[in-house]
């Protein structure tokens, strides 16, 4: 039951729906009665409001901020940062002027009517390992069957009708989107076929067109209200697909185009589907022993909150949903997941279900490459490419630098404008994305990839920083301005406090030039860089111990106005970083420890995604039992019945899902620093189980087996080959691997 969904009822409301997706269309199967609502979504249904926005160069005010926040007048000096530096939208707008950030919205509805009287033995589900939802009922002694799916190859969404008894099926299908005064729709149909198109006051356009494909019995169409009905239907086909133009496309011409080639069988397209889909879901599989329950999800959850136990088949669950929805938001698509993966039902969503770049979006993408889905990562970087050209002027006209700089807030346009006023003063959104690029080539090792895409963005990374940085008082290399998002101190600014030289930034200067550095040494390159960028280095001003025992949230030693503050952005360097290990830097290691405590103790991880990173920092901590308590909180405080992470008060974000599954996978396998830490943060109640298909940076695929408690059997594949240095408990070992070789260990460590 670790791969299936399922309830008793409908969903209430549209978060507890089951959600589906190809990463270029979506749905949410709300399994409602009578009428089943199919909410639809297109990756590329934006607004377009800002499309081709620009920000007029601002550096000329750079030395004057400087000067304040040397002076010590660092509330004076973060106001006129803002003031000049800064967007005009946003929570601190000037004389009311917008947010320029586009909103994701909802391309509309597919509504299905089936007879539903006296409905009983009402069952939906959600099937992970094949991505498909279902639902079914009786209604007066006849069975009737839902199905829909978002196929895994072809840019359509599938629906199925059927019942129990030939010639039994009557449907109504219809189109529909909500009331939007700046969308005009229109609507088109046939005896087999139903479309809806709206057009945006900006003049971007989309199309929603299905066919409605009915064996046996009769159709009628009724073309003004975009419906279909069917009447003694033995089954009936529905293929949906979504067009969307923003330069004048024929988006009717194209939805016609994309239905031309599908074929009519269900058994076909469903085949097709579930044959891709499951080349990356099955890859991963995880049993954490315990009951395996086969009670609906509701009620299992509901039994995790009761009984406060550590719900191994719940958590099961949790961590194949994350996978489940990171595919189905990722795996075609040409964007990345946003705050809401591809699933948005509202035409103003919260935050503009935008592109966060100082942790939601970087959040997404954690699980992607320690559970074997790097298929899933491609859009994200395309996201990244995409900004490049601009981010390269933003980085002059904002701060006279070479490289790039990316916005703390956006959309899907590749416009690097600071949008966001009072937040949007940071340097390090382009130094996280990077990452991305630098974890892709050390878990698949392709040095195409390290050469063509991942070392030239991480090197115009390292160019900004080149010209960013400047020396403090005592001679050490400072970013400034310089913010921790998205926290407070006593004295700055709100609703972000700037000053001189935030851990976070330091951080993450640090892991930008250290990549850089590997980088060229691995491709033999840029020595004269090389060493710039470790003087940088030697340079930088170090990380801190405050005097509480804490990692320094920022160079002095503030006190926060929130200690709770739901960002840990300061303990970057212990997650999603490596440079923090006990190993490493035990001092400071054992003080981000303290600060993580500390905010805890004091209310945080108060969001689903702020408890997820708790969960993986707990785990890089190597403290499997604080890491559980803390998992078991984000599933049953921060999820819906349908397990979807919650923002408060009652927000839908996926992050939370997404970073909940790395957490998982960080408790089971670790891979930084050169070592292959095999369960390092395993929990006591997690007493026996496996886990089979991980995957380590150096190209490493891992099983793994315990038994009460500790490391029964590991099972290493091997991509590249080469050393591989293995830690359990405090042994370790090296093997000399050879590519595609297959490597057996005991709990010993000793070759079996």
């Amino acid at each position: 039951m670790n791969s299936l969904m399922w309830h008793r009822s409908p969903a209430s409301e549209y978060i507890e729906g089951y959600p589906v997706g190809n990463g270029v269309l979506a749905a949410m199967m709300l399994g409602a009665m009578p009428e089943e609502r199919i909410a639809l979504n297109h990756e590329w249904l934006w607004r377009a409001k800002g499309r081709n926005r620009d920000f007029e160069p601002r550096h000329q005010h750079l030395a004057e901020i400087r000067r304040l926040f040397f002076e010590g007048k660092t509330f004076e000096a973060g106001t006129l940062a803002n003031e000049k530096l800064g967007g005009l939208g946003g929570v601190l707008a000037r004389d009311g002027y917008p947010n320029r950030v586009d909103s994701y919205q909802p391309a509309g509805d597919m509504f299905l009517a089936m007879p539903a009287e006296d409905a009983v033995d009402y069952r939906r589900e959600l099937d992970l390992s094949r991505a498909i939802a279902r639902v079914q009922y009786r209604s007066d002694g006849i069975e009737f069957r839902r199905e829909c799916f978002a196929h895994a190859t072809r840019k359509i969404i599938c629906a199925r009708l059927s019942t129990s008894e030939a010639g039994r099926l009557d449907l109504t299908a219809r189109l529909s989107r909500a009331e939007d005064a700046e969308c005009a729709l229109t609507s088109d149909g046939g005896a087999d076929w139903i479309r809806m198109c709206g057009r945006f006051v900006e003049g971007s356009r989309f199309c929603v067109s299905a066919r409605v494909m009915a064996q046996g019995g009769e159709s009628e169409a009724d073309a003004a209200s975009a419906c279909v009905q069917v009447r003694g239907a033995d089954d009936v086909v529905i293929v949906l697909t979504i067009t969307v133009g923003h330069d004048g496309e024929d988006v009717e011409a194209a939805a016609e185009e994309a239905l031309a080639d599908i074929p009519v069988d269900w058994e076909v397209l469903l085949a097709e589907h579930t044959e891709r889909f499951r080349t990356i879901y099955e890859r991963v599989s995880l049993d954490l022993g315990g009951e395996n329950s086969t009670e609906p999800t509701d009620e299992r959850l509901a039994a995790m909150r009761k009984r406060g136990a550590s719900a191994e088949d719940v958590i099961a669950l949790y961590f194949n949903y994350g996978r489940y929805l990171l595919i189905c938001s990722s795996l075609m698509g040409e964007l990345p997941a946003n705050l809401q993966g591809k699933w948005n039902e509202d035409l103003d969503p919260p935050w503009q279900c935008d592109l966060h770049h100082d942790v939601n979006l970087q959040m997404n993408y954690w699980p992607a490459e320690v559970c074997n889905m790097s298929e899933c990562t491609e859009a994200l970087f395309r996201h990244i490419e995409r900004f490049v050209p601009h981010a390269r002027e933003m980085a002059k006209a904002l701060y006279d630098c070479r490289g790039v700089w990316l916005p703390i807030q956006t959309d899907p346009w590749g416009r690097a404008t600071p949008e966001s006023r009072g937040w949007d003063v940071w340097i390090g959104a382009a130094a996280w994305l990077a990452q991305h690029f630098w974890w892709r080539y050390e878990w698949g090792s392709d040095e195409v990839f390290l050469r063509e895409r991942a070392y030239p963005f991480i090197k115009k990374v390292a160019a900004f920083y080149e010209d960013y940085l400047v020396r403090d008082g005592q001679g050490r290399l400072v970013p400034v301005p310089s913010q921790s998002p998205e926290n407070t101190f006593e004295g700055g600014t709100k609703p972000v406090s700037l000053c001189i030289g935030a851990t976070m930034d330091l951080e993450l200067i640090h892991d930008t030039l250290t990549h850089a550095i590997e980088a060229a040494i691995i491709l033999n390159v840029d020595a004269e860089l090389r060493e710039g960028w470790a003087s940088i280095l030697a340079d930088l001003a170090p990380l801190q111990v405050g005097r509480h025992g804490q990692l320094q949230e920022w160079l002095e030693d503030y006190d926060e106005c929130e200690p709770s503050h739901r960002h840990i952005s300061h303990l970057f360097a212990l997650f999603p970083g490596d440079r923090l290990t006990f190993e490493q830097e035990p001092e400071l290691t054992q003080a981000a420890r303290m600060s993580l405590f500390r905010r805890l103790a004091a209310g945080g991880g108060h969001t689903g995604w702020s408890r997820a990173w708790t969960v993986c920092c707990l785990a890089r901590l190597r403290d499997g039992e604080h890491a559980l308590i803390h998992l078991r909180h984000l599933i049953h405080d921060f999820a819906t019945i349908s397990l979807l992470d919650l923002h408060p008060p009652r927000i839908f974000q996926i992050d939370g899902n997404l970073g909940g599954t790395a957490g998982i996978a960080e408790m089971l396998l670790q891979s930084h620093n050169g070592v292959v830490h095999l369960l390092p943060a395993l929990p006591r109640t997690w007493r026996s189980g496996r886990v089979r298909g991980l995957a380590a940076r150096g190209g490493f695929e891992v099983d793994l087996t315990w038994q009460d408690g500790a490391l029964a059997e590991a099972t290493i594949r091997v991509k590249r080959g080469g050393a591989c240095k293995i830690r359990y408990g405090d042994r370790v070992i090296e093997l000399d691997t050879a590519p595609g070789g297959l490597y057996r260990l005991d709990g010993a460590l000793n070759a079996l």
